[in-house]
């Protein structure tokens, strides 16, 4: 009983949500068009110099500054109103005092919603339906520091599709708050810049694959809809960089492990291979972490320059997995074995695009001969893509990228009985089409795809973003899988959702 009602709770909110987006999609139209030129003008491409080199994962430009109401009569400043018929009346007059966000705090509220599109088993039909605000506050404190800054973003939410809003789990992303940065930063010298504490950090030159970034992602709220910039979840780490003319060198030391934010069946349902079940909210993984701070750290590096035109990395990390890569035999556990890393990369321009390649050496630390079915074996990895505008305002981006098993006739000679084997190497592509419309560029639509050339399963996600204005931006979107469901992204399948969302930025 209380669970069906629960489920009739969540529909009534999703709905809700999707209705309000709507209504304020329609409110947006009605207004008329876009403001002219110098109202609100964003930076127009540079239609001269190609398509720009991919730069991650971010959270898009600085926001607009927006004034509040003035404040009613008899509050502030005397505003000396004029005698009738006095010539000199206007002299004087000072403007309304009015509100304004302090200068160094930034943010934005939103509204986002979502269903899924097929009868999962085990979730309710709403897979998000959300409120959020999120406040930065960004302070120069040169006085205490060399070039000082201290920086801390956080997010307010309340996800009506959660039963628990008041357990919030920062290092999870879970309750009301999540704590997206808090960090200080100083230059102690004119050739090192320092940053501690919780920021997020991006590597590599992939598109939606990562290979030597090995820093935590939030796949829940990618797979769920979210905005692009909550894939990169925080890491609580200390980073180091070092320029010179030969090279730049950035460390990174994390204190203790941060692991992905892992699709484990709480939010989004999956097929389960070993388990041979479907994994959901009654259900989600059992997962051991390492959690011993100083003893289950993590080390990064890389070392990297411009050459010609062409940036060079190199990349180096030991740690751990960074989502469940194996199982305890006799727990059952999902446990993140130990992990090095060593890599490079290459990004310039070629034709009249831009080029890039990265490999990847993955060391599985706990099953270096690969005869321990139940860890995850070694791997090369390597990722070769191509972007280039096609014609005015239309982008199209190309990805390979393969993920070879070193010691495979010792993985399948160790494999239980009836456990189905791996492929040696597997396999996608990735196809990333975007077109900008508008005088302004104001409207996106974009579809990026993944397909898996060993398993023949798809994962879709188009999107439509606008901007109203600076300060208004609405979007909606799919998550879509297709596929077995022993595939890599056919398991998820139930758990395809499409999504709509309205933000105001302030």
């Amino acid at each position: 009983m209380f669970k069906t009602l629960r489920k009739q709770q969540h529909r009534a909110a999703a709905a809700a949500i999707f209705f309000i987006i709507l209504f304020a999609s329609s409110m947006a139209a009605a207004q008329g068009p876009a403001l002219p030129d110098g109202l609100g003008e964003k930076k127009q491409q540079d239609q001269e110099t190609g398509p720009a080199l991919p730069s991650g994962i971010d959270s898009g430009g600085e926001k607009q500054e927006s004034s509040g109401p003035g404040l009613p009569s008899g509050l502030g400043e005397d505003q000396g109103v004029p005698e009738p018929g006095d010539d000199d009346s206007l002299a004087g007059v000072r403007e309304p005092m009015k509100w304004r966000m302090p200068k160094s705090v930034k943010g934005y509220a939103e509204i986002r919603g979502g269903m899924r599109i097929h009868d999962d088993p085990v979730h309710d039909d709403a897979s998000l339906a959300e409120a959020r605000l999120q406040l930065s506050w960004d302070k120069r404190i040169a006085e205490y520091l060399p070039r000082g800054r201290f920086k801390a973003t956080g997010d307010l939410i309340f996800d009506a599709t959660v039963s628990d809003h008041d357990d919030a789990d920062i290092e999870e992303g879970t309750g009301l708050f999540d704590l997206r940065e808090f960090s200080v930063s100083f230059t102690p010298l004119d050739f090192v810049d320092i940053r501690a504490g919780r920021q997020i950090l991006t590597w590599g030159t992939g598109n939606l694959v990562f290979l030597n970034d090995m820093f935590p992602k939030d796949y829940q709220s990618f797979f769920l809809g979210r905005d692009l910039e909550y894939l990169k979840a925080p890491s609580d780490a200390i980073r180091a960089s070092f320029y010179t003319d030969i090279v730049n060198l950035e460390i990174i030391y994390t204190p203790r492990f941060d692991s992905d934010r892992f699709v484990d069946g709480s939010r989004l349902s999956f097929y389960d291979p070993a388990s041979q079940t479907m994994r959901g909210e009654d259900n989600p993984m059992d997962v051991r972490l390492p959690d011993d701070w100083f003893g289950d750290d993590e080390i990064a590096m890389r070392v990297y320059r411009n050459m010609e035109g062409y940036e060079l990395a190199a990349y180096g990390y030991q740690g751990f997995w960074k989502s469940p890569a194996g199982s305890d035999s006799v727990t059952g556990e999902r446990i993140f074995p130990e992990l090095s890393v060593l890599g490079a990369s290459i990004r310039g321009t070629l034709g009249e695009g831009i080029a890039n390649a990265e490999f990847a050496w993955y060391d599985s630390r706990d099953d270096r001969e690969g005869d321990d079915p139940f860890v995850e074996n070694s791997q090369w990895r390597f990722l070769a893509g191509y972007e280039q505008e096609l014609v005015t305002n239309f982008t199209m981006g190309v990805q390979y990228y393969v993920e070879y098993m070193i010691d495979h006739d010792a993985y399948k000679d160790n494999l239980p009985a009836g456990f189905p084997a791996r492929d040696r190497a597997r396999q996608w592509l990735t196809l990333d089409l975007t077109q900008t419309l508008m005088a302004q560029d104001q409207l996106v639509l974009s579809l990026f795809t993944f397909y898996s050339l060993d398993e023949n399963d798809f994962y879709l996600r188009p999107g439509v973003d606008y901007e109203f204005t600076d300060e208004w931006k609405f979007r909606a979107g799919a998550n879509i899988f297709t596929g077995n469901r022993t595939d890599f992204f056919g398991r998820f399948e139930e758990s395809s959702n499409v999504y709509a969302a309205v933000r105001y930025s302030f």
